[in-house]
């Protein structure tokens, strides 16, 4: 059995994504708040290990700090789909973690996903897209457009998705020193929450906001900060619940530059926009 220092190959990515804008539209009876979104898939990347064991236990190699093993999002998700289908079959789990957690790149919800795609092969189960996805759903709202593997225009939760085709891009992303709770953000009475619908067909680039912004900013001022920054080069924006800013570049050259351009000791990396999920051909 490997160990977690040293796991076994190949590699499964967990790509993050890039919220183009965020509108909040609406809210559900429930409490869910209603969305119009465009997901954009870009190279940066989680990695998961994964083996099989004959004994139908699911064993985290690789903890987060502060999350119990029964509480992560990738145990979790391998637990659903041997629940799901009453697979006897388990798994040890390992997770490079290279996105940061709380940054509105969803790490997590692409970790979930990479498992449940992943696990589906491995496992020999032979689940359809559509049935990962709705799994996905029962882990959280985003889960689903990484089981899609295609940059999306999605509404409702973010759950309700149309493939979109999107032109070549690279992106400055910075992370700001802080880890925001998503709840809090859509707790806010701040929170604005009657944007007017927009249809896909008016879909063009540059459209749109993140509602989410103002409410970000005034609980996280240094997220302010590093948005009027990257404003000076280009158009800044926040994406998910933050921190993570980002700006679209039209290159990779254009994109490094600014990024070398950072004030000293501001994380963050350059990252390509992709049409599909690496593993978009593993469903």
């Amino acid at each position: 059995m490997a160990t977690a220092l040293n796991p076994p190959g190949p590699a499964w990515p967990a790509p993050a994504k890039l919220n183009l804008f965020l509108h909040v539209v609406g809210r559900r009876p429930d409490g869910y708040h209603l969305l119009q979104t465009v997901f954009r898939l870009i190279d940066r990347c989680d990695a998961i290990y994964l083996d099989r064991r004959s004994d139908g236990a699911i064993r985290l190699h690789t903890p987060l700090p502060g999350v119990p093993e029964t509480q992560d999002l990738t145990w979790r998700a391998a637990a659903l789909l041997r629940r799901h289908t009453g697979c006897r079959l388990g798994a040890d789990i390992w997770l490079d973690k290279r996105l940061p957690m709380g940054g509105g790149l969803g790490g997590g919800s692409s970790d979930a996903a990479t498992v449940l795609i992943a696990l589906n092969r491995i496992w020999g189960l032979g689940l359809p897209r559509a049935a990962l996805q709705d799994l996905g759903l029962a882990l959280g709202a985003d889960v689903p457009v990484f089981i899609f593997g295609r940059n999306a225009f999605a509404e409702g939760v973010g759950e309700r998705l149309q493939a979109i085709d999107l032109p070549p891009a690279s992106y400055v992303v910075l992370t700001p020193p802080v880890v925001v709770s998503t709840a809090e953000i859509f707790a806010s009475p701040a929170l604005t929450r009657d944007t007017p619908a927009i249809k896909i067909t008016a879909l063009q680039p540059g459209l749109g906001h993140n509602d989410l912004e103002p409410v970000v900013v005034a609980r996280y001022p240094v997220v302010g900060e590093y948005l009027g920054w990257l404003r000076q080069h280009g158009d800044g924006r926040l994406t998910g619940s933050g921190g993570c800013v980002f700006a679209a570049f039209p290159d990779r050259a254009s994109a490094e530059a600014v990024f070398a351009a950072r004030p000293e000791g501001w994380n963050g990396f350059v990252a390509d926009g992709l049409d599909r999920h690496p593993l978009f051909d593993t469903v």
